[in-house]
Order: C-alpha cells, then structure tokens, then sequence
C-alpha cells in the first residue's frame, strides 16, 4: 500500500523521526479548518474502509476516530468486544483475519493487552492504527498533545514539560515521553514512587530533548511551560500503590497553589476522563490555562491526519523519505520489568 508515512502502521511514538511527527503534525493542522466549515466532509477517503474495533471503553478516542474517518467520507463501521464473535470464544487473530478477508484499508484497534497491535500487523494488509494497546502506547494522543502545545507555544523543542501521575500504568506517559523527547522539550516526570520508578527515565530513546524521574511533583512543576495531569488507572492497578485516594488528592493532586510553581503563562493538560478532585482539582480543570477541550477538538484533525496519510496522502508537509512499508517492532521496556508492580500489569 503506498503511504505518505513511512511506515505502513501507526503502532507506536517510539521509531519515528522528528520530520515524521512534524509531517504528522503539519498534516493535522491543515485539517482543523474542515471542523469550523458548515459541511464538515473532505473525498479525500471515498470509497475506502475504515474499522475501529475497541476492546476497552473509549469516549473520547473511539468518537474522534470515527467523526475522523467520516470527515474524510470514508465508510467507516464500529466494533466492540460484546458485539464481536470474541465474546464467543472466537481468538483475536481470527477475528482480525475475517474482518481482513473483508478487505478494510485501515483497522484501528484498543486493546487491554500490550503489544495486539503488533501482532495485527504482522498478518493484515491493511494498514493498523494503535488506538491504546495495555499499559504500552497511545500515539495519537501523544500527536494531539503535541499538536495542542504547539498551537499555544508555537514550538516544542526547549521547552520545559511536566507530566504528573500515574506514570507506571500509562500509555499517554510513553507515548508523550518519546514524542516530547525527540522533539527536543526537557520532560520530568513526578509521581508517587510506586507509580513514578527511577526506571522510567531509561525507557526513552531520546532525541534532543531530556528526561528525568522527580521524586516530588513540585519540583517537575517549578519552572515548567506545561503541565500534563494523568488519570490514576485504576482498571490497571491490582495492588495499593498508594494509600488512599484522599492522599493522593493531598500529596499529588494539581491544585492552583501547585500550579503556582509552574511558569507564569503555563498550559494544563490532560488525556481523560479526569478524576477531579483526585489527580486534578476541579478549579485547575476548568481554569484558563486549561486546554483539556482544546486537546478534544485537536484529536479529530490529528486523527484525520493518520488516516489520511496512512491511506496514501501526502499531507502539507514534505514527502517523507520512502522506506519499507514493515510494521514497527515492540519495544521490550526491560528496564521496567524490576519496577513494582510491573510483571502484574503486563504478565511474565
């Protein structure tokens, strides 16, 4: 399939170049104009097909892949794990090679286990987007975000970005780790110990930006120009991590006094669904410097631009170099295999 990427998947944030997420990026912000037209509908994707098979709830992403793909007129059709022949035994595998038999140009999959993406690849023709795969990556949030700083910042790399929470467990951390990164921005990362391992810093291939694990959330916060919040998952923590839910509001929830340490004209983010007055108190929610909207509006056109570039558009950026169409490789992220708790989210 030819591909204005070069690669034939999206599986992951980690293995794309600076000039490949800039395409990216440049390709999405000449989509947000369709969502202000009256008609919101561009041919670039007629008579192609789009599935979106989800394994996990998804308000946010499922809906924004699905308004994505029918903006570009794609036919786009939904699949769900309780509508699926999965939930009569049938295996995943299977169920990919009938919907490929169906001959889709694209499948975009969420899926609780880390690494199904990956294996979708390995045996469909069609191109396979990671909509969420386990505790691994989330790219087009990572996409979305980047796109949301830099709309309000005009430039990633340099900056100073502090992502706060739940770090062991999310996706939304490793995919905007290894995209802030090699942009050039300078991450910290902070947390409760149990959920913020000195590991994490070694996971990330890094370009020219930095990484580093605080031990205290207010020193990730000083000085940053945005702020990431990231939901406690608790579907993916089979062990107390932390005492209570009212201390980690105490010891680790971004209020506005936190937020004071952070630079004058900084930005707060966050993936969803929020936990307010938990990881994120609802003033800072629903403040000025929140964009948590502005990243809904900007996953629409960020995912128009995967779609559209995975299905063979060239975007608005330069043509990226030509290579292989082969799917991404999964990283192994042994340096995380000793942190605790990591073998129960992940498995031996």
């Amino acid at each position: 399939m030819k591909t204005g990427l070069a690669h034939q998947h999206l599986l992951g944030i980690r293995g794309l170049s600076a000039k490949e997420i800039t395409h990216i990026l440049d390709t999405a912000e000449s989509f947000r104009e369709i969502s202000e037209r009256e008609i919101k509908k561009v041919p670039a994707l007629r008579g192609r097909t789009i599935i979106n098979l989800f394994f996990e709830p998804s308000t946010r992403t499922r809906t924004s892949f699905e308004i994505a793909g029918k903006r570009l007129s794609a036919d786009v059709i939904n699949v769900s794990s309780s509508s699926s022949s999965v939930s009569k035994g049938e295996t995943l595998l299977d169920t990919a090679r009938n919907l490929e038999a169906m001959a889709p140009d694209l499948i975009v999959i969420r899926h609780p286990s880390a690494g199904t993406p990956h294996q979708l690849a390995r045996i469909c023709r069609a191109s396979i987007v990671n909509a969420g795969d386990g505790a691994h990556e989330h790219p087009t949030q990572a996409l979305l975000d980047a796109l949301t700083i830099r709309q309000h910042k005009s430039r990633i790399e340099g900056l100073r970005v502090a992502i706060l929470g739940d770090i062991l467990h999310s996706r939304v951390a490793r995919s905007n780790a290894h995209l802030l990164t090699t942009l050039g921005a300078n991450v910290a990362v902070a947390g409760p110990g149990t959920l913020a391992p000195p590991e994490f810093a070694a996971l990330v291939q890094r370009g020219g930006g930095e990484l580093r694990v605080e031990q205290r959330i207010e020193d990730a916060l000083t000085g940053a120009d945005v702020v990431m919040v990231l939901r406690i998952q608790r579907e993916r923590q089979d062990a107390a991590f932390f005492p209570s839910l009212r201390e980690y509001a105490v010891h680790y929830g971004l209020n506005l006094k936190r937020l004071s340490l952070a630079a004058p004209d900084a930005i707060v983010m966050h993936p969803g669904p929020m936990n307010r007055g938990i990881e994120i108190a609802s003033d800072v929610a629903d403040g000025a410097r929140s964009l948590i909207l502005d990243q809904v509006s900007n996953g629409i056109a960020v995912r128009m631009a995967v779609l559209y570039l995975l299905a063979g558009g060239t975007g608005t950026a330069a043509t990226p170099p030509s290579s292989s169409s082969t799917a991404q490789s999964v990283p192994e992220d042994d340096t995380l295999k000793n942190a605790r708790g990591y073998e129960r989210v992940h498995g031996s």
